[in-house]
Parts: structure tokens; C-alpha cells; sequence
């Protein structure tokens, strides 16, 4: 697709696009900071984990009740 194309479809809907572009940004962070914390925290440290998970969870809880009941409600 064309950069127009994107640029067309990101106009057209702008809540959308940027929800979308966030999770993809996201899911690119929480797998990099997956890598990063595996190469460099000890395994007695639980703080990177937890951000990590927490993070993640956040994230599919906002996808899986949140952007729902938010169509169901508003849609």
C-alpha cells in the first residue's frame, strides 16, 4: 500500500489508526524489552519482569474488555 493509501486511511478514521499504530508499537517494545531484560537483569531482580508483564496485561485488557464494551456502548 501506498503511502498516500495510509495517509488516506489514517484521515478517514484518526482514533483508530492511532490505536492501532500504538499496539503495534507496543507489542514491538514489550518484545524488545523481553530480549533486553533476558540478555542483562539477573534472575533475582523481579522488576523488569513485572513491568513487562504488567504492561502486557494492560494491553490485553484494554483490547479484550475495554475497546468492546466501548463499541458496545458508544457504536
Amino acid at each position: 500500500m501506498a503511502l498516500a493509501g495510509l495517509v488516506a486511511r489514517f484521515r478517514a478514521q484518526p482514533i483508530a489508526a492511532v490505536l492501532e499504530l500504538g499496539s503495534a508499537l507496543l507489542c514491538f517494545l514489550l518484545f524488545i524489552g523481553t530480549f533486553v531484560a533476558l540478555a542483562t537483569v539477573p534472575p533475582a531482580d523481579p522488576t523488569p519482569w513485572l513491568a513487562i508483564v504488567c504492561v502486557g496485561a494492560a494491553f490485553v485488557v484494554f483490547w479484550t474488555a475495554i475497546v468492546p464494551l466501548y463499541e458496545r456502548l458508544v457504536l
